[in-house]
């Protein structure tokens, strides 16, 4: 059932899902604006709260009407936290306000873009849209790549451990965007972020170092597997650039194209992986 809700997920999301309406971080909003206190077991307890209740759901529904109802629960809570239909709608913007010189409107979408990780002060024209690169990419693993490998992981219980992690990316956003980065730092939540992203990050970093030159991105995706010390962002980002290598880094419009393009393959490379994996594994 994993591999065909996912299916169905993926294929629903790049069609009909569009702005906020169907986006776990919009329906968690009630819930953030109502914290005012910051620290790891707060963050820890939350998401353990909603990982139960999705836990309860999914047992509640178990064996009911041929698991009818448990499969659509599936697809519903897939379709909240697979996507990022919102920062589609800001990417889109971007290239919008890029393509007729709209200097003001272009920033506010880069730093919507760039909310997370943000972008080095004073940087030149050529950093400022690689670092737009890497946060297309890091959008597209955070979105869609670590969501569908916490999800096949879970197995029988993959919205569990998908509500777990995308509750998580949600509650980072929501920190990055309303709060500062001190009581950021106390909710621990880039902390268990990091853990979390150390697999599913090296799993989609090998995928991006075939793409592009392998005899410059295997050995550093190699090295990456005993490096415990650099952020998962600049790890995956690092190995993604070697497949950009010969991607244009100057043009405002066709730099940010050149990463979703990319971002694309893998996504398609790894589905696929997941498929005949899937399908293997039900054969033996």
């Amino acid at each position: 059932m994993t591999l065909f809700t996912l299916l169905l997920v993926l294929f629903a999301e790049r069609l009909f899902k569009l702005g906020e309406h169907w986006q776990l971080d919009h329906r968690l909003e009630a819930l953030f604006r109502r914290l005012r206190h910051f620290s790891l077991v707060r963050t820890l307890g939350m998401t353990i709260l909603v990982m139960l209740i999705v836990f309860l759901c999914v047992r509640a529904l178990q064996g009911i009407f041929f698991n009818v109802p448990l499969l659509v629960f599936w697809i519903l809570l897939g379709l909240l936290c697979i996507g990022a239909g919102q920062v589609r709608l800001h990417y889109h913007a971007y290239l919008k306000a890029a393509s007729r010189d709209d200097a003001h409107a272009r920033e506010n979408m880069a730093y919507e873009l760039t909310l997370i990780h943000g972008v080095p002060p004073d940087c030149d024209e050529r950093e400022y849209l690689r670092e737009l690169q890497n946060a297309l990419l890091w959008i597209n693993y955070r979105f869609y790549l670590a969501p569908l490998f916490w999800f096949v992981v879970g197995g029988p219980w993959g919205p569990v451990t998908l509500m777990g992690y995308a509750f998580l990316r949600a509650w980072q956003t929501w920190l990055a965007r309303h709060h500062s980065p001190r009581q950021r730092l106390h909710s621990g939540i880039d902390a268990i972020l990091h853990v979390l992203d150390w697999v599913p990050v090296r799993l989609v970093g090998v995928v991006y170092a075939l793409l592009g030159h392998g005899e410059k991105a295997l050995p550093a995706w190699f090295a990456s597997l005993g490096d415990r010390h650099s952020s998962q962002y600049q790890v995956l980002t690092q190995l993604a650039q070697y497949s950009l290598a010969r991607e244009p880094h100057l043009d405002k419009i066709e730099t940010p194209k050149a990463a979703v393009s990319m971002a694309k393959k893998a996504s398609l490379v790894i589905v696929v992986i997941v498929a005949l994996l899937t399908i293997y594994g039900t054969l033996v």
